[in-house]
């Protein structure tokens, strides 16, 4: 474990310095729009404008990075961030604050997907499941670790967005100062979406679901913490608890989840959420230490949702379609966490910061009545060599679409057959730019020829048989007979 440890601290570094700033961004927007009023609605759509962005980035960020290379693309997005975090202390115009959100989560996105693909390039397969589970705990505790910094720094003024900034600012220098440049392109794995649809769309509406409470969570439950009445330092507390609940989680439950039934513990954990979450859903007061610890029982269950629907999808799924499917169930859950922030932020000003958690009992309600099934229909649903082994995972707001070429749970040789080799990606690129050089080529020769006939050149042409050529020629033909007749006589 020292090994890959020490091998990767400055990728594990730069991801918990950025999950550090992004955390920390996300509460501080929520409440600096709470404490100016303006309306849920508006903060769920720049809540979900960064999610937004982070799907986008999926599709378009492999291009950047095979492009330009992994090193200038993480600096070229960080320094974009960066500006854009330093854009909100410029204006209070919320839609510049829904662009701003909606381009660092697309940079953040193309981000995650360098570190991705360099940890997976790097590391030996035999080392991908600790590698992974070290990218997980710097994920979580970045994002930890952001809501302490809030604690620490209550001021919701410029201060805090230059502490952000400094963040990620300061994730550049691990990867600047890298002396391994030579990381392989990796394409995303591709989604067949519509054979997943056909063959489980109970696990996808699943997934769809749990996307909408995590991105919910971290958008809104600050505004739901401050019409508690909670200061600052109080609300850093609790974010951070909350997040700390589910890296604490993962470890028990995938020790469960490979010994038990995993659509019965999706059940009972969907109705833990539900009977967890009443209590934050009806009172509409309720002291800070029994909400911090109703808030951390609550973590502890929708954290844990997303590994385990994971888990329980690749057991129903054949292995050469998993790398696939992990595509799948990433997209599922970026839709979700798009829409939660949009609806329920949208019923918090009519019926109170308490919907959102009322919005968790009726998603937990309805994870429940989706992954109920016969044992027959289960026994039929799952693939021959289930059940996977399961792997903690962070939910997927941390994660790209390069993530499933580590999961130690994928055979080395399915990943590289379904996401494409370097060469393959390289190979297009260059292409176009040898016949982009060859197009250029022909627009200088064509426009030199141009130029040429313009200005015809001054003289006679050498080439051209003219009449002062024919005398020299018949001169040089005499002189050659006069000395053959010289030389006849002697």
């Amino acid at each position: 474990m020292r090994k890959p440890l020490a091998l990767f601290f400055p990728l594990y570094t730069t991801t918990l310095l950025m999950l550090l700033g992004s955390g920390l961004l996300t509460t501080y927007i929520s409440l600096r729009l709470s404490a100016v009023h303006v309306s849920g609605a508006m903060i769920g759509a720049i809540i979900a404008a960064n999610y937004i962005g982070l799907v986008i980035g999926g599709k378009v960020g492999h291009i950047l990075i095979a492009r330009v290379g992994h090193i200038r693309a993480y600096v070229s997005c960080s320094g974009i961030i960066t500006a854009a975090v330093l854009g909100h202390g410029l204006t209070d115009i919320i839609p510049i604050w829904v662009v701003l959100r909606l381009i660092i989560g697309l940079c953040m996105m193309v981000q995650y997907m360098v570190l991705e693909s360099w940890l997976n390039d790097q590391a030996e397969a035999s080392q991908r499941g600790v590698v992974f589970g070290f990218y997980m705990v710097a994920s979580y505790l970045g994002m930890a670790l952001g809501q302490v910094v809030l604690m620490l720094n209550s001021d919701l003024g410029v201060s805090t967005l230059i502490v952000i900034a400094l963040c990620f600012a300061l994730c550049l220098v691990p990867i600047a100062l890298t002396t391994r440049t030579n990381v392989g392109h990796m394409s995303p794995a591709p989604m067949e979406l519509k054979f997943f649809i056909g063959a489980i769309p109970k696990v996808l509406a699943i997934t769809l679901l749990i996307g909408m409470v995590v991105g919910s969570f971290y958008g809104l439950a600050p505004i739901y913490t401050s019409q508690q009445s909670l200061s600052t330092q109080q609300t850093g507390l609790f974010m951070a608890l909350a997040i700390f609940a589910g890296l604490l989680a993962q470890f028990p439950l995938s020790w469960l989840s490979d010994r038990y039934n995993r659509n019965m513990l999706m059940r009972i954990n969907a109705i833990l959420l539900a009977v967890a979450a009443l209590p934050l859903a009806l009172l509409t007061h309720i002291s800070f230490p029994l909400l911090l610890g109703i808030g951390f029982i609550v973590s502890l269950m929708q954290f844990t949702l997303y590994p385990l629907v994971v888990a329980l999808a690749n057991d129903m799924i054949e292995p050469e379609r998993r790398v696939s499917l992990s595509a799948c169930l990433l997209m599922a859950f970026g839709v979700g966490a798009c829409i939660g922030p949009l609806a329920v932020g949208a019923l918090i000003e009519p019926l109170g910061g308490n919907i959102l958690y009322a919005f968790f009992a009726i998603c937990g309600g309805g994870i429940v009545a989706l992954s109920r099934t016969s044992k027959k229909e289960e026994e039929t649903q799952m693939a021959v060599d289930a059940p996977v082994p399961h792997i903690a995972m962070p939910d997927s707001l941390s994660s790209s679409p390069l993530s499933p070429a580590l999961n130690p749970a994928f055979d080395e040789q399915m990943i590289q057959d379904t996401m494409p080799a370097p060469e393959n990606v390289v190979e297009p690129l260059v292409e176009e730019s040898e016949a982009a050089e060859v197009e250029e080529e022909e627009e200088e020769e064509e426009e030199e020829e141009e130029e040429e006939s313009k200005y015809p050149p001054q003289g006679a042409d050498p080439e051209v048989d003219t009449g002062l050529q024919r005398a020299f020629t018949l001169l040089e033909d005499s002189v050659s007979e006069e000395t053959a007749d010289k030389t006849i006589h002697k």
